[in-house]
């Protein structure tokens, strides 16, 4: 297990275990509805899949048709979802597709995963067997990917990248190919961008023989990658950026951001443990090894970025947030190769003064190796406490799987109370909207123009220095319920009192299969009859 090279027949045992695993993830993601099963996705990704039915129905790629708004930020992602959807398959098990589709992914990531620390550091089995079962059963990494997010595919692309860059700079030779595997991540998310700079720098540097073709096709492409989006974007959406950039990154005071970004990654990183953290870094002591700088140069960059966007929505969770997860696989490397590195020099020292000669066997050293790699898998898992280890082990379900069978049920009530022509208010702008086939309005704004362009709510007192949370904090009661006038209102989001003025006079608020909803009261859409059968 741990001699100078991870076996074939070890690896494949952990990629199958991996496999299955992520079969039992999935499966209890799925809940059952009115006696159908479903398989639902985080509603983020919901809403990537509702573009991707308006795309694939023939509507264009939009959330509600004839309205085009880009409130997704993962193209290649939604247009893979686009193509799932063209299979005559129901909307309850499309989703399945898409996690199956994230699972493989995660398992193709272990094979470059093994090849990077193998490379990186020769002659560590070690290394390669540790890195290699973090980036499998790594909670964040996936929690994200197999509820529907790009996480996966982003990781795998960055793994990939990574790799490449390194091998050619070994073998002092240039290629294209890490350039055009980063480019695609640029059309997957534009802040794939992040990564792609940090290796582009780090080839440039390293690489002086050849640092002028990298500069040259490097941000040839990448200059390609984003002009061509742009000129797409201003054709299709009439705008220069997405919308989800106008809502989460304007109308918020910089440095308040900034601090929100600060105290997130501290809590990650004291979550972590700041001796592990830190332990990859010793490996700069280590100047013959230059290609470990890249790895860690990768996952600083993204610890960076999400510092500088001011973390996730959901941090709550705990781990690494998802522009954090996509450098970890590279962390884990980078981790396993300076743990080994240093508790090599540890043993070294201590066997020759002959303290502590029995650490020379093979077995004693084999038993530190197994109890360093067992803390090492619960320290990083206890993403938010102890705790977490019973999502890990599949005992308690993970991040948002219990609403998202909440927002089937509101869904498919929709689907019973309205007629296909009605209008929707929606807090979650995924689910709701794509089960219920329903034109949605979007109250917090990730799918409307105005809402992403209004100053966000900054809460007063000093909590507001960690206050951000981002694509939650824009909303206009005024605008969503009393100018536009929705058939239902599914949900209201902070300071409901503000819609009461809206609500009082025009909407009755009724309970349906234990479900508030407000029905407009002179709605054509609203299928009354239905509505008293489900009210009684």
């Amino acid at each position: 297990m741990f001699g100078p090279k991870l076996s074939t027949r070890t690896f494949t045992l952990i990629a199958i275990v991996c496999a299955i695993y992520c079969i039992l993830f999935i499966y209890r993601t799925s809940f059952v509805v009115d006696g159908e099963r479903y398989f639902s996705l985080f509603d983020d990704a919901m809403i990537s899949m509702r573009y991707a039915k308006n795309l694939a129905s023939g509507a264009g790629l939009v959330w509600n048709p004839g309205e085009r708004v880009e409130g997704y930020t993962n193209l290649l992602w939604t247009l893979y979802m686009a193509l799932l959807h063209l299979l005559p398959i129901s909307a309850s098990k499309i989703s399945l597709l898409v996690q199956v589709s994230g699972a493989a992914l995660i398992v193709v990531n272990l094979l470059i995963v093994r090849k990077l620390a193998e490379m990186v550091f020769p002659g560590s089995g070690f290394t390669s067997f540790g890195a290699v079962l973090l980036a499998a059963f790594y909670l964040p990494l996936i929690g994200w990917t197999l509820q529907g997010m790009e996480v996966g595919l982003l990781a795998l692309i960055v793994t990939l990248a990574v790799y490449l860059t390194i091998r050619n700079t070994l073998r002092g030779k240039f290629s294209l190919l890490p350039y055009i595997v980063l480019t695609t991540g640029m059309f997957v998310r534009p802040d794939m961008g992040v990564p792609y700079l940090v290796i582009l720098i780090w080839a440039a540097i390293t690489d002086s023989k050849m640092r002028k073709r990298h500069l040259i096709w490097g941000l040839s492409l990448l200059a390609l990658a984003v002009v061509s989006q742009t000129i797409f974007r201003l054709l299709y959406y009439r705008d220069i950026l997405p919308n989800t950039y106008y809502l989460k990154l304007t109308g918020f005071p910089l440095i308040y951001r900034l601090t929100r970004g600060l105290y997130v990654s501290f809590v990650f990183i004291w979550r972590m443990g700041w001796i592990i953290f830190l332990i990859p870094f010793a490996i700069l002591m280590r100047p013959r090894n230059k290609p470990a700088t890249l790895l860690l140069a990768v996952f600083l960059g993204q610890l960076g970025y999400s510092i500088y966007v001011g973390g996730d929505a959901w941090e709550s969770w705990g781990g690494s947030n998802r522009y954090v997860a996509i450098a970890m696989p590279s962390f884990f490397v980078v981790f396993f190769g300076a743990l080994a590195w240093l508790g090599r020099l540890l043993k070294d020292n201590l066997v020759a003064k002959k303290e502590l000669s029995y650490l020379a066997l093979p077995e004693t050293e084999r038993r530190v190796k197994v109890v360093a790699l067992v803390l090492c898998f619960i320290s990083f898992n206890a993403i938010y406490g102890p705790a977490a280890l019973t999502e890990l082990l599949l005992l308690k379900k993970t991040l948002h799987i219990d609403k998202n069978e909440k927002m089937v049920e509101r869904a498919l009530v929709l689907t019973t109370i309205t007629d296909p022509e009605a209008r929707v208010a929606v807090v979650w702008d995924g689910a709701i909207p794509y089960f219920s086939g329903r034109r949605a309005i979007s109250i917090l704004g990730k799918n409307d123009r105005h809402i992403a362009r209004l100053k966000m709510r900054l809460p007063k007192g000093p909590g507001k220095v960690v206050a951000f949370y981002p694509g939650h904090l824009k909303w206009d009661y005024a605008y969503s319920i009393g100018r536009l006038r929705p058939d239902v209102v599914v949900h209201l989001w902070q300071a409901p009192e503000e819609a009461m003025p809206y609500l009082v006079s025009d909407y009755v608020e009724l309970s349906l299969k234990g479900m508030s909803f407000y029905l407009r009261k002179t709605s054509p859409h609203i299928l009354w009859d239905r509505v008293r059968q489900l009210a009684s």
